[in-house]
Formats: C-alpha cells, sequence, structure tokens
C-alpha cells in the first residue's frame, strides 16, 4: 500500500537551512514573481504575447530545487514552475525571450509560448502545452535509467547516467483528471521508477474548482491503493513545510524505493492567465483568504522571525531584484524575431535525414541464400539485426515480448506479438530489451518518447491500427513537434509499428485504413511497404534514423507468397521518399500503396493482355515524404495517371497526389486524374460487404479502360 501522510504537516521534519540559502531562496521567489509582473506589463503593451504566472507556487519550488541536481536529474516542468527553473538555472533572461517569441529562446526558438520550459543544459526536457501528456515522458525517461542500471553497456549510452538519479514531473491538480496520470502511475510503481510526482494543488484548474474535478477534492487520498509510492502532503506556501516535505520526496526516491507523489497545497493569487479573470468566478472572500497565505510576505516574515535577514536588507534585496528583472527585460526586447524562413527548420533531423544517400543500399542487397521469406519474416530479422548492432534499440508494446513469466520461458514456445513479428527477440535479448506494455497506447508511446529523451531509440507496437486512437494525443502532440518545438535541441528517433488495412474479414476494428489522419501531421515520417524486401529495408532505415517514424505494416500482407523475398542482409536499406516503378509501361500510370499494389499489378496484367494498354505501376512504399519526382517522370511520359488506395476516397492520399499532378504536371496531362478507394465508410465483417467496400483488381482495371478511352 501507499506510504503517505494526509495531515498538512504531520510528521515530518522541520530544520530549516542556513540563514544564507534561505536568503538565496527568498531571492528567486522575488525573482520569479517579478517576471511575472513585468510579463504582465509587456503583455499589456503587446511587447508580449502571451502570459501565464507562477505566482503562488515558488515555496514548494525553491524548497524542492534545493534537493535537486540539475545536469544529473531530469525534469518535466509545466507552466507554474518559473521559480523552480530559475532555482534549476535559466535566467530571467532566457524566460522573458521565450514570451517575445524571440529566436534566441533557448526553450523553443520562438516555437512556444511562455513558461514551457526546457534546457538541455539542465536536463529540463522539453515542455508542451497538453496537459498532462508528460508524466509518461518521466515515467519513459526514469525507466531508461533503470534499463541501464540492468544493463551497464547501455550506461555510456543513456544521457547523464547516474545510480541514484531521479526524475521530477511538475503538474497541477487540474492535470491529475488525465487519463496519463493514472497510466504513469500504474507504471511507476509497477517497476518502482524513481520518478517524483509534485502536484501543485492550488485548487483551480482555470474556472474549475478542486472538488469538480476530484472525487473528495484531494488527489493524494485517491492514490492511497498504488503500491510502493510515498504520499507526502504539505503547505506549499510554507517554506518550513515545503522544505522538510521536499527532502523525504526526494529521499524515497534516491534510495530507489519507488516514486513519491509531493501533494503540496499552493495558491493562485493571479488569474489563470492573461486572458483569464478569476473575478469572474471567485468570490471576494475567497479571493481575499488566498492572498492571506500568499507565499512571498509568508517566506519574508519567516526570514525576519528567524533572524536571517532584516527588513532593510530584504528591501534592498527586493528593490535590487526589480531593477535586475527590468533590465533583462529591455535587453530581451532588443533581440529579433525568428527569420521567415526558419519556419520549417527543424521539424525533422538535420543530421540523420532518413531521405539521404546513406541511407540507399538498395542498389546492393547481400543475399546470403534464396529462401524466400515473409514480410514477418524479414521484420523479424531486420529488428535482430539491428538490435545486434545497436544496444541502444529497445522494442516493447502489447504481446510483443516472448512470455512476460519469464520462469515459463523453457517451457513454452513464445508469442512475440499477435502476428509473431517480434518472436524470439526477447529470448535472444533479454526481458530488458524485450518486454510487454500495459493495454494502454498512451503509455506505450509516451513512455518511448521519455527514453529516446535520453539517447535510447525505442521500436514499439501497438498491436491494431484500428486501437491507436488513444495514443494520437502522444503521436500527434509529443512525439511529432518533439525535435520542432524544441528548435531541435532535443530529438525523439521512436518507431511505432502498427498493423492496418482490410482484406481479411477483420470488421470495423480490425480493418482500417487511415494513413492520411498522420501524413497531415508535421515532423512525423509515415512509411508503407508492400512487401516483404521493402518492409526490411525500410524498417532498418526507421530504426536508424532520427526522426519519428510511424511504420505500417499490412496484414494481409504478411504472410502472402507473392511478395516474399530472400534476406537482403544486415545493412539493407531503403531511403523514405523513394518511390519504385514495379512495372513499366507507356500509356498510363498508375500511382498506389500497401495492398493495391498487387491488386493494380493484376489489373495492369490483364489490361495490357486483353486490350494492349501499357501500364506503368508505382509503389510510392513512404507517404510522408512523398516521391512527386518518380511520379512526375512517369505522368511526363504517359501522359495519363490513376491513383489507387486503399483508404477511404474523400481527402485520402489520392486526392493529395492529384492535386499535385494538376498543379505541377497539367501541361502533360491527357485526361483527369481518375481515383480508385474504398467507399466513405467503414470496413464491414461480412465478406461481402468488405469485397463491396474495398478496392477490387476489377476497379483498378475498370479506371484504366475508362481514362485509355475504352
Amino acid at each position: 500500500m501507499a506510504t503517505q501522510e494526509h495531515d498538512l504537516g504531520a510528521g515530518i521534519e522541520s530544520d530549516l537551512p542556513g540563514p544564507a540559502t534561505l536568503l538565496a531562496w527568498y531571492r528567486t521567489m522575488v525573482t520569479a514573481r517579478r517576471l511575472d509582473d513585468r510579463e504582465g506589463q509587456l503583455y499589456r503593451q503587446g511587447k508580449v504575447f502571451f502570459q501565464i504566472a507562477g505566482a503562488g507556487h515558488e515555496a514548494i519550488q525553491v524548497a524542492l530545487a534545493h534537493r535537486l541536481r540539475p545536469g544529473s536529474d531530469w525534469f518535466y516542468l509545466y507552466y507554474r514552475d518559473r521559480a523552480l527553473a530559475l532555482a534549476l538555472g535559466v535566467t530571467p533572461l532566457e524566460q522573458l525571450l521565450q514570451g517575445m517569441g524571440a529566436e534566441a529562446d533557448p526553450a523553443s526558438g520562438g516555437r512556444q509560448m511562455p513558461a514551457h520550459f526546457a534546457d538541455t543544459r539542465y536536463n529540463i526536457v522539453s515542455a508542451s502545452s497538453p496537459t498532462g501528456t508528460q508524466f509518461l515522458h518521466a515515467v519513459g525517461t526514469a525507466e531508461a535509467g533503470l534499463r541501464a542500471t540492468i544493463a551497464p553497456e547501455l550506461q555510456k549510452h543513456v544521457t547523464s547516467f547516474a545510480e541514484d538519479e531521479i526524475v521530477v514531473c511538475t503538474a497541477g491538480d487540474g492535470t491529475t483528471s488525465e487519463g496519463e496520470f493514472w497510466e504513469s502511475l500504474n507504471t511507476a510503481c509497477n517497476l518502482k521508477l524513481p520518478v517524483l510526482f509534485l502536484i501543485e494543488d492550488n485548487e483551480y484548474a482555470i474556472s474549475v474548482p478542486v472538488e469538480v474535478q476530484t472525487a473528495g477534492g484531494s488527489i493524494s487520498r485517491l492514490l492511497t491503493g498504488f503500491p510502493d509510492l510515498r504520499i507526502i502532503e504539505c503547505d506549499g506556501t510554507d517554506l518550513r513545510e515545503s522544505h522538510a516535505a521536499a527532502a523525504e520526496a526526494v529521499a524515497w526516491c534516491r534510495r530507489q524505493r519507488g516514486p513519491a507523489l509531493l501533494h503540496a497545497h499552493t495558491t493562485r493569487p493571479y488569474s489563470h492567465s492573461a486572458s483569464d479573470d478569476e473575478s469572474l468566478y471567485r468570490s471576494p472572500a475567497e479571493r481575499a483568504d488566498q492572498d492571506r497565505r500568499d507565499p512571498l510576505p509568508r517566506a519574508r516574515k519567516l526570514l525576519i522571525d528567524t533572524g536571517a535577514a532584516s527588513e532593510q536588507e530584504l528591501d534592498r534585496l527586493e528593490a535590487d531584484v526589480k531593477a535586475a528583472v527590468a533590465a533583462a527585460a529591455d535587453q530581451a526586447l532588443e533581440y529579433p524575431q525568428p527569420p521567415v524562413d526558419s519556419a520549417t527548420r527543424w521539424l525533422y533531423s538535420e543530421t540523420a535525414d532518413p531521405t539521404a544517400d546513406r541511407f540507399d543500399t538498395e542498389a546492393g542487397p547481400v543475399f546470403t541464400d534464396d529462401r524466400p521469406l515473409t514480410m514477418v519474416d524479414l521484420l523479424n530479422r531486420c529488428l535482430r539485426t539491428e538490435m545486434d548492432r545497436d544496444p541502444r534499440v529497445i522494442v516493447f508494446g502489447q504481446d510483443v515480448a516472448d512470455v512476460s513469466r519469464v520462469e515459463a520461458s523453457h517451457q513454452v514456445k513464445g508469442k512475440g506479438g499477435v502476428f509473431m513479428v517480434t518472436h524470439g527477440l526477447q529470448k535472444r535479448f533479454g526481458e530488458n530489451r524485450v518486454y510487454n506494455a500495459p493495454l494502454a497506447e498512451a503509455n506505450i508511446i509516451g513512455r518511448a518518447i521519455g527514453m529516446a529523451a535520453r539517447g535510447l531509440r525505442p521500436v514499439v507496437e501497438i498491436q491494431f491500427f484500428d486501437y491507436i486512437w488513444p495514443g494520437f494525443n502522444q503521436l500527434r502532440n509529443e512525439l511529432a513537434t518533439f525535435h520542432y518545438r524544441s528548435a531541435g535541441r532535443w530529438a525523439a528517433p521512436v518507431v511505432v509499428r502498427t498493423t492496418y488495412g482490410g482484406y481479411i474479414k477483420g470488421g470495423i476494428y480490425h480493418s482500417q485504413t487511415g494513413a492520411t489522419l498522420f501524413t497531415h501531421t508535421p515532423g512525423l515520417r509515415v512509411v508503407l511497404p508492400s512487401n516483404a524486401l521493402d518492409a526490411n529495408g525500410l524498417l532498418r532505415t526507421a530504426i536508424r534514423c532520427d526522426d519519428p517514424v510511424l511504420f505500417l505494416e499490412h496484414k494481409h500482407l504478411y504472410r502472402q507468397v507473392h511478395n516474399k523475398s530472400p534476406d537482403p542482409g544486415p545493412d539493407f536499406m531503403i531511403p523514405f521518399g523513394k518511390a519504385k516503378v514495379v512495372r513499366r509501361g507507356r500509356d498510363l500510370t498508375v500511382v498506389t500503396c500497401g495492398a493495391l499494389v498487387k491488386r493494380t499489378m493484376d489489373a495492369a496484367r490483364v489490361a495490357e493482355d486483353r486490350h494492349g494498354i501499357s501500364t506503368e505501376v508505382i509503389d510510392l512504399r513512404s507517404l510522408s515524404p512523398l516521391d512527386m519526382e518518380t511520379v512526375a517522370d512517369s505522368v511526363r511520359r504517359t501522359n495519363k495517371v490513376v491513383v489507387a488506395h486503399e483508404d477511404a476516397l474523400s481527402f485520402g492520399i489520392g486526392a493529395e497526389v492529384a492535386a499535385r499532378i494538376a498543379d505541377e504536371l497539367f501541361p502533360w496531362l491527357d485526361g483527369p486524374v481518375r481515383r480508385v478507394a474504398a467507399m466513405d465508410t467503414w470496413v464491414a465483417f461480412s465478406p461481402q460487404l468488405e469485397k463491396a467496400i474495398l478496392p477490387q483488381p476489377d476497379d483498378v482495371l475498370e479506371a484504366i479502360l475508362r481514362l485509355a478511352g475504352y
């Protein structure tokens, strides 16, 4: 059961540090508050474009920072953590630059709003705006340390590894309503990870009070059933209590007894943000009571009462701080905005571009034998050779392990994924590098982001594309933005493998194809091989590049005889954005991908055998990036084009390709661009309905004939 303290201050040691430390704390608290005030003034002047304050949270933050080790410990902060960021080393100037959207902003280079703290020097990982997403990243970052502890060979690959490191993850009380908070606690407790969850409870999530957010009005009381979770509750506006509670929480995590929840009751003397007015929903009496608990006057009184400083000394300190903040603001105003031509910079890696020649070894496969292998076989072999090559590659997800109860491993064959793509990997590489995850898609992707932030290269599996949606927030808002929003300072080289597609009688929840929902996401590579050889080469590129990749594996193609290939060897790679002409033709081009490649080839053969129409077929292989050069070269020669894909017709990849052809190749067209795709509906279970809904070879043939004038 969780270990806890419920009464504020109960059982907490109350010793304070010396006067010099108290004065340093107070200076940081005052600096944070003056930054709030100055930024608010600049916002009203139109010189800062958004403003959100950390006022009321300063005491718990400076007390906690006293026990932490920036550059060794790891930090996932949220937007109220101005004082904590200052205490860790981020300067007032650097914080102000973010509010102004300056190019020199070290957190995001003008990409993010203010108070989204990040700094590689101090292991403050790039923060984002969605509430609660950081919990799973923190767990993944702590998990990377755990894996390195178990496997010493990983320690030289994991950034700033330390035996007693901890990961601090902060959030407001409202954020604990997010499901990812509960998922993160589940994994942190399950693995006994040294994650310190600081919940800064100011009793409001914008205008929604804590009793509406949380059953019983107290998050710490809801968590008592989590094993190995140390729960400590304190008055976060009181330096004495905050110091003692923080010391206990940090010590618990450093001794690796498991995670700790530090529930600090704070205040929010300013409105939620510059666009909020708390007087609309908080009574005057409530606001007056909050003002009485303001941590700044309480800290000032403590320093005077303990003899750490006189009133005059504190007056001088406050005047010095105000002047320093004003000077920093004036300095920040001199910094320029990012240049317009940098708008798309850092969407993708600039050092390991998967479209580059270094990832193109397609022309030189090294076949050791001629035994044809399925897509499942060659995906498995790629994973095996990459894990042999690079100890940073970690594989986890739903059912990917051979067996979770290791004591049974010698008695069973082992699973290795629903489709057995990862079969045998755990037996070869051990349960520290291949393991099962909870049935929680956001948990899998979020943890992978946190691991990648430390230098590991996770390859995770989401069992079915149809169930990826609980992880969509992590994919779109976190994984795809990670490099861009940090101005290239952080990277997340995560490969998310998932199965997709129909032609299997899988019904609504096992047969969908929705790749364009991800190709519309900047920063994410989207790849879908149509055969075993391409699957092997594209997956190897995905693992070795530094970009996040959604790797789509068609279930129907996993064990088809027609797409088998011998093993091309451990260095076979196909670059992204390189389509392949799989059939040469003169009269007409069909651009296709995935399971439609074989169906298009069948239709093209019939068109030639029966009607003499010579059809060129292009397999796109990757959708983001999209190889329009190969398409353009073909269209300029054939002058007619069909786009065939499995997804629904409307707003699909066919619409995008057709639009680009119309925009860039119109002078070469001798007819309209035609599309072949699924009906605009869900793929049904009934074999008859499935056949009608999904595009068939006859549908492709009909489009070819119509465009050819038959």
